[in-house]
């Protein structure tokens, strides 16, 4: 599993956030998408990688600006407690 944290500037309130989580669950294949205007990112989880073009032209078609990209290894919850 793999955590993906976007930077996104752009996002002003909870409409901005679905439409950019709409727009990553339409062209990717993940597990979890999450957006938050107020810190300015959106967290997904997937099983492997998404390519960097790929999901610059994803926010770049939405009108918000991709700032940065990071990802890490994302461990698997059991039961939502671990």
């Amino acid at each position: 599993m793999v955590k993906t944290v976007l930077k996104i500037d752009g996002m002003m309130c909870g409409m901005c956030e679905a439409h950019i989580n709409d727009a990553v669950r339409k062209k990717f294949n993940i597990k979890k998408v999450s957006s938050s205007h107020s810190e300015g990112k959106t967290e997904i989880v997937s099983e492997k990688a998404l390519g960097m073009t790929e999901l610059k032209s994803v926010i770049d078609e939405t009108g918000y600006t991709l700032v940065s990209v990071s990802t890490e290894p994302c461990k698997k919850k059991i039961f939502g407690i671990f």
